[in-house]
């Protein structure tokens, strides 16, 4: 096994690699940049720049000089809109980027800093990326963590309930109410609970906005609890509805298999109970898949982004923050984003792996060719 894990962790290097040079591509191919959308804050012509741009963009541009008449310079002209602007303007906003230094030397340079988790700050707002990521994580590890544990709350007792019940009306209703439910995005849920549930045209039970009330530090502690809770009802019912049908399915199935088995009727022809067959002997095996799956499934709720459900609640967590930087060209925030979260997933992975040898020994990693 310590063979494999060290195969494993020498194998993330290349695929962190590889995820950063495709992310660092698609980037160079992409029209726009920190510098043309500068220019267009500059010109006028680009509201959501100004709202983002908060007078420095990984330097002082108040050291920039003036932006002067239009000289016919081709540093200029690379930038559609920068007419009647200095070149030496455009320089040093290149310089201020590192676009001045060739693509491959920014790319190894990024590489580098990354690998010491130097992220570097973000380029249109005053504070370093991991602060940035860190200020957006409550939300996203409230939405992703209980999201987590609902769905397996309710995903493993309905789908043992259904594998038991195989084929009655309880199994056939519950199996048409996943699909619809599974088939239904988590959007057009969210809107419906709203229109339901939040003021929209029916009752006015659940907020809207928000993870806490404004007067959230004044409550005591119980109802500082509930408050939170009761913000994060209607988001969680949208990301979970269509999230537990997978594991719904998933679980039965692995029962059903299970059940049919030889040694399940040896058990009951011991004169065990049902319950202790069930759960005595059926269960781990039947579980292995959901259980060894669980850790990894666990860590990636704390860097869930749900980009739709966050802007409709109003929440500010990853979703939102990875879609604004994109837009907004902050390429350092989504450099990373891309670098922490295949980073976390390559390690959630290897987990997933280690988790399946220890509840089946009967696994073996070591014989597995990479």
């Amino acid at each position: 096994m310590a063979a494999y894990i060290a195969r494993r962790l020498l194998l993330m290097i290349p695929t962190l690699v590889g995820i950063m040079l495709i992310t660092f591509a698609i980037v160079q191919f992409a029209p726009g940049g920190p510098v043309e959308r500068i220019i267009a804050q500059i010109q006028g012509s680009d509201v959501s720049a100004t709202g983002r741009f908060g007078g420095s963009a990984g330097g002082d541009l108040g050291n920039a000089p003036t932006p002067g008449n239009f000289s016919g310079d081709p540093v200029t002209n690379r930038y559609r809109g920068a007419q009647g602007l200095d070149p030496e303007f455009i320089k040093q906003l290149e310089k201020q980027f590192g676009f001045d230094k060739p693509a491959y030397e920014r790319f190894f340079q990024m590489l580098w800093n990354y690998a010491r988790f130097d992220f570097g700050d973000s380029y249109f707002r005053d504070v370093s990326v991991l602060s940035l990521i860190a200020e957006k994580m409550p939300v996203s590890i409230s939405l992703g963590l209980w999201m987590t544990l609902l769905t397996y709350a309710i995903s493993i007792p309905l789908g043992i309930k259904k594998a038991v019940t195989d084929g009655s009306r309880f199994d056939v209703w519950t199996s048409t109410l996943i699909i619809v439910g599974y088939a239904i995005p988590g959007f057009l849920f969210a809107i419906l609970l709203i229109v339901l549930f939040a003021g929209g045209s029916f009752l006015d039970w659940f907020p809207l906005r928000g993870l806490t009330s404004d007067n959230w530090s004044a409550l005591p502690w119980y109802s500082k609890i509930i408050d939170y809770f009761w913000h994060l009802t209607l988001p969680l019912f949208s990301m979970a509805v269509g999230a537990f049908a997978t594991a719904t399915l998933l679980t039965k199935n692995s029962f059903l298999d299970e059940i049919r088995k030889q040694y399940v009727q040896t058990a009951r022809m011991k004169g065990l109970t049902e319950r202790r067959v069930l759960y005595g002997h059926v269960f781990r095996n039947a579980m292995l898949i959901l259980i060894a799956g669980f850790p990894g499934t666990f860590i990636s709720a704390f860097f869930t982004g749900a980009l739709l459900i966050e802007t409709i609640f109003s929440l500010d967590g990853l979703g939102l923050l990875g879609f604004e930087s994109v837009v907004n060209r902050d390429y350092g925030v989504v450099f990373a984003t891309a670098y922490i979260f295949g980073l976390m997933g390559l390690i959630t992975g290897l987990l997933s792996d280690l988790t399946y040898a220890w509840v089946d020994p009967r696994i073996d990693f070591e014989s597995r060719r990479l």
